[in-house]
C-alpha cells in the first residue's frame, strides 16, 4: 500500500482476525470506469450493464480468463501463488488505455 492503493476482497478460505476487514465485494473508480471486485464470480448478484460496470474482476477459480459480455469486461488473473494442479501461475493487467478498459494475463515462470 507504500506503493500504490490496494483493494482487496475476502477469499473462501480466508479466515482468522486478519481477514475480518475485508470485504466481500468492493466498487472502484477508475476515472469514469467503475471496477467491480469480487472472489467467486458465481456470487455475482447484480446485472454489470444495469449498475454501469465497465469491469469485473473474480478470482475464485484460478483460471486466467478474460472476455467481453456485453459492455463489460470480466477477467480473472488467475493465481500467482502455489501452482495448483496444472493451472499456469500468471498475474493481470488491467488498464484504460484511451479511456477503454483493457485487461492483459501475464504467465510467471515456475
Amino acid at each position: 500500500m507504500r506503493i500504490a492503493p490496494v483493494h482487496a476482497v475476502r477469499g473462501n478460505v480466508d479466515m482468522g482476525r486478519w481477514a475480518d476487514d475485508l470485504p466481500v465485494n468492493e466498487v472502484v473508480t477508475y476515472g469514469n470506469h467503475t471496477v467491480f471486485v469480487l472472489h467467486d464470480l458465481d456470487q455475482l448478484d447484480l446485472e454489470p450493464g444495469v449498475a454501469d460496470i465497465a469491469v469485473v474482476v473474480s478470482g475464485h477459480s484460478h483460471r486466467p480468463h478474460i472476455e467481453e459480455r456485453g459492455h463489460c469486461l470480466f477477467f480473472n488473473p488467475g493465481s500467482a501463488g502455489p501452482r495448483r494442479s496444472k493451472l499456469p501461475v500468471t498475474v493481470g493487467r488491467l488498464t484504460f488505455p484511451e479511456g477503454n478498459p483493457q485487461a492483459e494475463i501475464i504467465h510467471l515462470p515456475v
